[in-house]
């Protein structure tokens, strides 16, 4: 796997991978289907909220007509209601999700592009079959992140704004480099990623998992896995005997708590106090730009000693008003315990 250091962002092949047409433009989805418009969307229903988020850091929500009911439903709806009177109000129509569609209230709204998730063969053939454009959307790796944003920067006409972005997401993933930059020979700190579906459930090495413990300086206690998504043994965890675990956000089981489980007490994070959760789906979604806020916390929980002390909330505050352009106002406060309270 290449490292981000080692892509100066892939910014000009990303770029030079969608090109303006003569009177419209033309992209390349995920699926490899060229998606050409006579000219830049205007009425977009988007039901994939990494591509959601992405059209709301390009300044590009005004095209929205249409976007996915999850929205309404999960713990991202104050964030996206603090920079949309239309989803604060909820009357922004939802026609289906990463999952379902509704074709006769995606055909109501009358989208010149549609943005789905790329597995959803059959309702990409329904809306292609009545000449609907859908650029469908799959996020393996930190860098189709990348490509997504290129992509909706063109489809948008915002490329200047994606350029931008881009920019402000590798001046942050060298910043983090820079200070978790080890010598030759020098062991990198062994890390368990836990899902929140259970404390067994964790990522190998082809997965956004694998990269973010990478780009923070640390190694996959999973590695060994080539698999995405896995179930794994206690026996599995306490062989590999971590120093720091890393959960995903998890409203069943806090940090503190991991420890009062049958025996994770004797494990290295547990009795050293190197447990952290991820403060919120949101500002951590690793399906976005976002993720450079995620790089950055686990970096820190990796290596405190080479942070210097500062407000995460402010750190978290700047990282977010410069992808969102400011405009998520206050943000609500998190709480990210004593011991990461550290730059």
């Amino acid at each position: 796997m290449m490292p981000i250091a080692a892509k100066p962002f892939l910014l000009a092949f990303l770029l030079a991978s969608a090109p303006i047409l003569a009177e419209g433009v033309a992209v390349t989805d995920f699926r490899g289907h060229r998606i050409e418009l006579d000219r830049p969307a205007e009425r977009i229903v988007c039901l994939l909220e990494s591509a959601l988020s992405g059209l709301y850091m390009l300044g590009a929500e005004d095209r929205l007509v249409g976007i996915s009911t999850n929205i309404y439903q999960e713990s991202v709806f104050p964030y996206y209601a603090a920079m949309d009177e239309r989803i604060r109000e909820r009357t922004l129509p939802t026609p289906g999700n990463w999952d379902f569609v509704n074709i006769e209230s995606m055909v109501a709204l009358r989208p010149d592009l549609v943005i789905v998730w790329s597995g959803q063969e059959e309702s990409i053939a329904a809306l292609e079959e009545k000449a609907i454009p859908v650029f469908g959307v799959s996020i393996e790796c930190f860098a189709d992140i990348h490509r997504e944003i290129t992509a909706l920067g063109e489809l948008t006409s915002t490329q200047e704004r994606a350029t931008e972005l881009l920019a402000i997401a590798q001046e942050q993933l060298e910043v983090v480099q820079r200070k978790t930059a080890l010598g030759q020979g020098a062991a990198k700190p062994s890390v368990y990623f836990m899902w929140d579906q259970g404390p067994l459930e964790t990522s190998g090495r082809q997965s956004t998992v694998q990269e973010l413990i990478e780009l923070a300086g640390g190694t996959n206690a999973a590695a060994d896995s080539e698999l995405e998504h896995l179930v794994v043994n206690l026996e599995n965890v306490l062989v590999w005997n971590p120093e720091l675990i890393v959960m995903w956000c998890n409203d069943r089981l806090d940090a503190e708590e991991l420890g009062e489980l049958s025996g994770w007490r004797t494990l290295s994070a547990v009795r050293n106090g190197r447990v952290h959760e991820l403060p919120d789906p949101f500002s951590c979604d690793f399906w976005t730009l976002k993720y450079i806020f995620t790089v950055d916390l686990v970096a820190r929980w990796c290596h405190p000693d080479r942070f210097s002390a500062k407000d995460l909330e402010a750190l978290r505050a700047d990282l977010l008003n410069k992808l969102y352009g400011g405009r998520l106002g206050e943000l609500p406060f998190l709480s990210y315990g004593a011991e990461n309270n550290r730059e």
